[in-house]
């Protein structure tokens, strides 16, 4: 979340100035369109930490070029439903857009679908690709590697990384879908509080001196976030890591560079089920509602689509200094 104060930008005029920053970089038109779009719902839909907010270090990743703006994702190997492809260091959310695409296509045919993807970027917010597969109608996981950027249980250095798990479940009256750090806040989180001067609800990982602290800032100074549930949450990073380096035969996190600006080489994991070709549609829809509706409290995806109304109707809050960084880049 961002401070009330933000200013408010008219989606249309987000998207468009993202575009054309886009086209000035050698992205077709076709290809600015969508990335800008994907990088202005985002926003939209209130994840402002990896929106607009992050589009300047894609540029000057772009720059550095550690973003190939130009490469496609390529397959590699297929066997039956599940496939590996290489993303050739193309931009991260329109490989990740593709990929996810790919693993629906593939489930339409075999039931289930699987792509495993290698040598790409930051997919920027992972829970857009739930967002995909839920609105095509189906459940889907999928999770990315990282940098080291979060200390194994029991030890203070950054040996494992801080790897999204997204998990989605379509639903008429709402679609569930989970987007979660493996630390009990993310960087992107950890920032926004600072930015506003909060501290954090609970602790959310260790000082300089090694103590439980709820100050935002003293553990983006430390790097050393909580693991989300403790050991549970670093053994389940570990496990994502894991299974994304060997299905996609991509990088570790161990050999991925912990730079932010050099954050590259990524490897990624995108799992579709079909429940259409299960006939189920109806009956899958009166599950869902009876456990949502028996929990008695928010469900995760519950919010967006209210602040995706709010956002495109009063405008997109979007930092000030983040805006006239990206307009400048346009002229």
């Amino acid at each position: 979340m961002l401070a009330v104060s933000m200013p408010r930008i008219r989606f249309e005029e987000l998207h468009e100035t993202l575009t054309g920053v886009l086209r000035k970089l050698g992205f077709s038109e076709e290809r600015a369109t969508r990335c800008a779009r994907l990088f202005a719902e985002t926003t939209r839909d209130g994840v402002y930490s990896h929106g607009a907010s992050r589009f300047p270090r894609f540029v000057r990743m772009i720059r550095a070029g550690r973003v190939d703006v130009g490469a496609e994702p390529a397959l590699v190997r297929a066997h039956g439903g599940l496939e590996r492809w290489d993303g050739n260091r193309g931009p991260g959310n329109l490989n990740a857009w593709q990929s996810m695409g790919r693993a629906i296509a593939l489930a339409r045919e075999h039931g289930v679908g699987a792509v495993a993807l290698a040598n790409t970027n930051h997919w920027m917010r992972g829970g857009t690709y739930g967002w995909q597969a839920a609105e095509a109608g189906c459940i889907a996981a999928c999770w990315t590697n990282t940098m080291p950027n979060m200390p194994p249980w029991g030890r203070a250095e950054a040996r494992v990384g801080n790897n999204p798990l997204i998990l989605a479940v379509p639903r008429a009256r709402g679609h569930v879908v989970l987007d979660m750090a493996m630390s009990q806040f993310s960087y992107g989180a950890l920032a926004s509080y600072r930015a506003r001067g909060e501290m954090l609800p609970v602790e959310g990982g260790f000082d300089a001196e090694g103590r439980l602290t709820r100050d935002p800032a003293a553990i983006e100074a430390s790097g050393r976030p909580l693991p989300a549930g403790y050991w549970k949450g670093s053994g389940l990073a570990i496990l994502l890591d894991l299974t994304a380096a060997m299905l996609s035969g991509g990088l570790a996190t161990h050999q991925i560079p912990g730079d932010p600006e050099r954050e590259a080489g990524l490897c990624q994991f995108f799992l579709a089920m079909d429940l259409a070709g299960l006939g189920a549609d109806a009956a899958a829809n009166g599950i869902a509602d009876g456990i949502v509706e028996s929990i008695g409290a928010r469900y995760p995806g519950e919010r967006t689509p209210q602040l995706r109304a709010e956002n495109t109707a009063l405008g997109v809050p979007v930092d000030p200094a983040v805006w006239s960084e990206i307009q400048a880049m346009e002229r």
